[in-house]
């Protein structure tokens, strides 16, 4: 893209100085020198071959082509952190920001938000759905939503859910026995350690090839696939609860195999959070015991 545009600097220096009159005014709130100030307006009336400023001895005064150009400066400028905003958020010292897994963020956590904002109606977060297991950035988000083990080193880790595994298909799916399964794609989500081989091994299924099918990034991707016929997923409870209540997917055998792998609220330990962090945790671990009694009575 080939703009004929000065330097952002430049146009900063000018919109300050027509804003405030005066190139001492806008030095002290750009951090800049007056001298400094004063040149990239030089350098700025030079690259548009126009006079912006007259100078007065106690002060500047606007020429025509000056005031005609402010006003298209700071509309550029508004939109500019407009669209900052938009892509980026606001600062983090007023936005609780939370990276979660996307697949645990659309099927657990969003359902259960709508509570927290009502609860904390002056409370604001921003939501970064993640895919693979990246690393813990303080600068980008103070808490994380993760798969595993529950042991990440330099890290405090609370437990959200109690998993198990169970094939899903979609209720047109001919699955009678557990043999069936040789007639079906099996579909794998990459980055879970527990799949298909133990769920097969305690069913008396060893025989059936746990490593045949199709392997995806995602849960999402894996329930949609197996909702429009095309293979077999294994569902984790905490993402599977919304397609079955729906009706799209069913699960086809009563073994539910209980897994060590979970979702888990992480953040740094022994560093300084946002000051909301410990409020959420509170309410999101609340939320998570509820879910696991409510569980544990329906069955």
């Amino acid at each position: 893209m080939n703009l004929d545009l000065p330097p952002l600097t430049w146009l900063r220096a000018f919109e300050a100085s027509a804003r405030t009159l005066s190139f001492t005014q806008a030095a002290a709130e750009l951090h800049l020198t007056q001298a400094a100030v004063s040149k990239h307006v030089k350098a700025l009336e030079q690259y548009v071959r126009r006079p912006l400023f007259i100078r007065r001895p106690r002060g500047l005064e606007l020429t025509k082509s000056g005031a005609a150009y402010l006003p298209k400066i700071q509309d550029a400028m508004e939109r500019l952190a407009i669209g900052t905003r938009e892509v980026f958020g606001q600062r983090r010292s007023s936005v609780l920001t939370l990276r979660c897994a996307v697949s645990f963020a659309v099927n657990w956590l969003a359902p259960r938000l709508p509570d927290y904002l009502n609860r904390y109606p002056g409370k604001t977060i921003r939501l970064l759905s993640s895919v693979w297991k990246d690393a813990f950035d303080t600068e980008d988000f103070d808490l994380d939503i993760q798969y595993g083990n529950g042991r990440w080193p330099g890290f405090n880790s609370h437990r959200l859910t109690w998993e198990t595994i169970t094939p899903l298909c979609a209720p047109s799916s001919l699955l009678r026995e557990t043999d069936d399964l040789r007639n079906h794609r099996l579909l794998h989500v990459l980055g879970y350690h527990e799949g298909w081989g133990i769920w097969l091994k305690a069913a008396g299924a060893p025989e059936i090839d746990a490593g045949s099918g199709l392997h995806l990034d995602t849960s999402l991707t894996a329930f949609e696939l197996a909702a429009h016929g095309g293979g077999i997923a294994l569902g984790r409870k905490s993402l599977a609860e919304h397609a079955l209540a729906s009706g799209r997917l069913i699960t086809p055998f009563a073994l539910a195999l209980p897994i060590d792998e979970a979702f888990y609220l992480v953040e740094p330990a022994g560093n300084s959070t946002h000051p909301d962090a410990g409020l959420f945790t509170d309410w999101l671990l609340s939320v998570a015991q509820a879910s696991r009694t409510a569980r544990n009575r329906a069955t």
